[in-house]
């Protein structure tokens, strides 16, 4: 059933007691229950399809937090003799497995899990043993500058690693990252680099938007400071850090790129902003 755990639009067939029948096209028809009918009628109904409790295929309007093939971070509802119950949107929870249960889940608490179809029985279910659904190693077509979903998943030495896209894992660096970050937040980043083996290195912010942004940050120092800083390519990354709160790598690209713009001038007490951009 190819739009099992999937959201997209059916043809609505004919009324009946129950509520709406949909046209699944080759995998016949479904019932969309009263509950969830539109209230105005149309040809076509957007909805998620999904098993119910006796297995049969069944269609709602509701929206779950993740389909089939993503990852999301999730609340266990209830546990059970063999499973955990984690609410996902829908009426009907998502069961965990106990084979499929990285530490035995707690009620009250939440989980990253990926969501899949089980080869057993057919049903949409989920799992917290997330490393067996990535790969740093499988072939991707991600680019450097390419707008990605991230999932921040762990954290290491370096900063976080992070979910790309429900496929791949990424590294967000800790001296790039200047918010806080929480395991399972979902958020918009960037491609910063794709390495020779294929790893991917990520950004929180467009390349270009982090230009600006650093341009911005020195430019407000100056003005706040006579137009002039001590600051230069030879301060200590310290110091640099504590004054503006960006490395010094930023702060080497961001006066190179003032510099080049003419708006500074590098003298060998410091950098001094020119008199036409002190406004």
């Amino acid at each position: 059933m190819k739009n099992l755990g999937h959201t997209f639009s059916a043809k609505v067939l004919r009324e009946a007691p129950m509520g709406l029948i949909l046209d699944l096209e080759d995998d016949g028809e479904v019932l969309l229950p009263r509950k969830y009918c539109p209230a105005i009628q149309t040809d076509s109904v957007v909805v998620f399809l999904y098993l119910d409790a006796q297995g049969r295929p069944i269609a709602t309007t509701q929206k779950p937090r993740a389909e089939v093939g993503q990852f999301a971070y999730l609340e266990v509802v209830e546990n059970s003799e063999f499973g955990a119950f984690l609410h996902w949107g829908l009426d009907k929870d998502l069961f965990v497995p106990f084979g499929e249960q990285h530490r035995p889940m707690v009620k009250g608490k939440s989980y990253l899990v990926y969501i899949y179809i089980s080869k057993a029985d057919g049903r949409i279910v989920a799992s917290s043993k997330v490393d067996k659904y990535l790969s740093d190693e499988r072939p991707h077509t991600f680019r450097a500058g390419q707008p990605v979903q991230l999932i921040i998943a762990n954290s290491t030495e370096l900063g976080f690693k992070a979910i790309v896209d429900h496929s791949h894992w990424g590294v967000l660096y800790k001296n790039e990252v200047h918010a806080r970050l929480s395991f399972g937040q979902s958020l918009s980043g960037f491609i910063k680099f794709v390495r020779p083996d294929g790893r991917l290195d990520l950004s929180l912010q467009e390349a270009g938007a982090v230009r600006d942004k650093n341009v911005d940050t020195i430019l407000k120092y100056l003005r706040d400071h006579d137009n002039f800083s001590t600051l230069n390519d030879k301060s200590d990354p310290a110091l640099i850090q504590r004054e503006l709160g960006i490395s010094k790598a930023a702060f080497k690209k961001g006066i190179g790129a003032l510099y080049k713009r003419r708006v500074i001038v590098l003298e060998e007490a410091g950098i001094r902003l020119l008199a036409s951009d002190q406004s």
